[in-house]
């Protein structure tokens, strides 16, 4: 069985534990981060909670962890004044990862505006890419409740 020290040792560098939780991601913990100055990496090693019925990585989680990468990133590079909300969300998937694999979701903002953002994203798996997706974000003043 796998410790935490042993979970760490595996992460790569530059990479910590990602501070911004929610319930969606909670069950697919630890999830980590590195911020660079343009966006927002989320990390994880693949696990069996991420995984399909065939043990492969499920596109449900690239898809949710991409649009969290791509948020994320457009929210940093935004200086973290708005929130952002997901209007539009796409995924290509192109291969396809397994339990033990090191998931990057590497996030381009493309463009921010007053209220509109938009990102792209690159999903790699040990370094090869296994999907695409992209992502057109409604931007909110953090004071401003979204129905």
């Amino acid at each position: 069985m796998m410790t935490d020290a042993d979970t760490i040792a595996d992460i790569p560098e530059g990479f910590e534990r990602n501070l911004r939780k929610s319930p969606l991601t909670e069950p697919w913990e630890p999830l980590y981060a590195k911020r660079t100055d343009k966006a927002v990496i989320i990390g994880l090693r693949l696990a069996r909670p991420h995984t399909n019925g065939r043990g492969r990585i499920h596109g449900g989680l690239i898809a949710a962890l991409s649009d969290n990468a791509m948020g994320h990133s457009c929210g940093h590079a935004m200086g973290g004044a708005s929130s952002l909300v997901t209007i539009g969300l796409a995924v290509d998937f192109v291969g396809s990862a397994e339990v033990g694999q090191w998931l990057a979701l590497e996030s381009e903002v493309i463009r921010t505006g007053k209220t509109i953002c938009f990102a792209q994203c690159l999903i790699k798996a040990d370094g090869v890419v296994i999907a695409r997706a992209n992502a057109t974000f409604r931007v909110v003043p953090k004071t401003a409740q979204v129905a």
